[in-house]
């Protein structure tokens, strides 16, 4: 308790955090009941601790997340001493299968399915300029360890010790800070952002988790060191920008790092947007603003993060592609497939999956397809071929194209999601009508060959090609037996 004191108060409202710590210091341990699995993991670890003679702590996101009521998603376990040795023997208590140990920062995690746990030794760190992973590893005591950490609600300790279980070391004022919904560092800003530049990414992705506000001092530190992003890896920038986008409101996160300038070295092809003026009518005035709408209605509307990607980077070519006409205003013609192109480059750079890429591709390709369904006269045929080109995704379609229906105008939004909306029901007829899914001819290229006498190659896929056509004009229904006849019927036309 004394440690505590202390240090919150040289810092800020004394009186008043005394009375929260008190108070919080009674109901922590109440706070950790409901939560079995770690609870029963923290005691394991503690009498660990006290067998071995070694000061431990639970600290970082569990703690925050305790007094913020959220899902204990991992545990962090500090000790002021050797956290590999201390890891091994844990996993034997807790029979866990294997540690996964990092000698050069005494850490090792013991990856459980459902509560993974992470050992650190209380640690310091120093950085070369060029880079984030650091050059020296010291070992310190806990105050030492908490000082080094990314924002004083992921500063906090808590005991874990039997004798001491549940007392509270917040000597940075992180229950102050999780108060006031502020995110704050340890350290000078400057000094926490230039030891690991992607602390700038994440605190935009904590403020749109957590929904809390940057502190001005974090803001213009990370905007003076916005290009210092580059010395990080793209696969840990995009796991970040991944997370942001998994967020109740994404929005919040990618404004911060557009606002910092961080957009335009994470991702150039969203930045370029901002201030890009559009139609007014129908969108908003911005392409930037239009986006980041987009993708709080793709987050509303799907949890997959991919849905919200693609939402992300549907306009993406619209910069490049926007022209002045005088009856519109703008216009963008041909971004759907530019914009699909350039995901190629997108995706080697930020080391995408080839999965990831090849949906992005199609959901930008594809994203004003129905929509366009919806403005002129609708067809079964024209139909199918929207829900054929889009095979298993055509849901994630339907969402990402309801989420891009976006305009000031509530009277013209009402009317142009009633139009989706029939697109939306006639596809849904057409689909159980002619079970669409996974469509391909009914006669394979095998049977074509048998039955006309040819060998793989050119004229058999012009066949099977000519009978799903048929199929797609509602020429033929979509059954073994009318594309039989209709194979039967056309084959001498491109055999002879």
């Amino acid at each position: 308790m004394e440690n505590i004191v202390f240090g919150i108060a040289k810092s800020r409202g004394f009186h008043l955090v005394l009375l929260l710590l008190i108070s919080t210091m009674v109901n922590i341990k109440e706070l950790i009941q409901p939560h079995k699995q770690f609870h029963k993991t923290l005691r394991c670890a503690g009498k660990l601790g006290e067998e071995l003679g070694l000061e431990c702590y639970v600290v970082g996101g569990a703690v925050r997340d305790l007094f913020l009521h959220r899902k204990i998603m991992e545990v962090d376990i500090m000790v002021v001493g050797d956290g590999i040795a201390f890891a091994k023997e844990l996993r034997t208590r807790l029979k866990a299968k294997k540690i996964i140990p990092f000698k050069q920062f005494g850490t090792a995690m013991i990856p459980r399915k459902d509560l993974p746990v992470e050992v650190t030794s209380a640690r310091t760190e120093s950085y070369k300029e060029d880079s984030r992973k650091p050059t020296k590893v010291s070992y310190t005591d806990l105050q030492g360890d908490l000082l080094r950490r990314d924002f004083t609600i992921n500063a906090m300790a808590m005991d874990i010790l039997p004798k001491n279980f549940g007392d509270l070391h917040d000597p940075l004022g992180g229950i102050t800070d999780l108060k006031k919904k502020q995110l704050r560092t340890p350290l000078d800003p400057d000094v926490t952002f230039s030891d690991d530049p992607l602390r700038m990414i994440r605190a935009a992705y904590f403020s749109a988790k957590l929904g809390f506000i940057l502190t001005e001092e974090c803001l213009t530190s990370m905007k003076n060191q916005a290009g210092r992003i580059t010395i990080v890896s793209w696969e840990r920038i995009t796991t970040e920008l991944k997370k942001i986008l998994k967020t109740r409101k994404p929005s919040i996160g990618l404004s911060i790092l557009q606002d910092t300038d961080l957009m335009k070295h994470v991702f150039p092809e969203v930045s370029v947007m901002y201030g890009m003026e559009q139609v007014k009518e129908w969108h908003h005035k911005d392409i930037f603003y239009h986006t980041l709408q987009v993708v709080d209605n793709a987050a509303e509307l799907s949890d997959k993060m991919a849905v919200r990607f693609a939402a992300l980077v549907h306009d993406i070519a619209k910069p490049q592609t926007r022209r002045i006409d005088s009856r519109k205003g703008y216009t963008f013609y041909g971004h759907d497939n530019i914009g699909a192109q350039m995901l190629d480059k997108v995706a080697k750079r930020m080391r995408l999956s080839n999965e990831l890429r090849d949906y992005l591709k199609k959901m930008t390709l594809l994203h004003l397809r129905p929509i366009a369904l919806a403005k002129e006269g609708i067809t079964d045929s024209a139909v199918r071929r929207v829900m054929v080109t889009a095979g298993e995704e055509i849901n994630d379609l339907l969402i990402l194209c309801r989420a891009d229906i976006t305009s000031k105008n509530p009277h013209l939004v009402k009317k142009y999601m009633g139009n989706f909306e029939r697109v939306e029901k006639l596809m849904q007829d057409v689909k159980e009508q002619d079970a669409l899914r996974g469509f391909q001819s009914p006669v394979s290229g095998n049977e074509i060959m048998d039955v006309c006498g040819l060998t793989e190659g050119r004229i058999v896929g012009e066949i099977k090609t000519a009978i799903e056509e048929a199929i797609l004009e509602g020429e033929i229904e979509n059954s073994y037996n009318a594309a039989y006849d209709y194979m039967m019927k056309i084959k001498d036309v491109y055999i002879n």
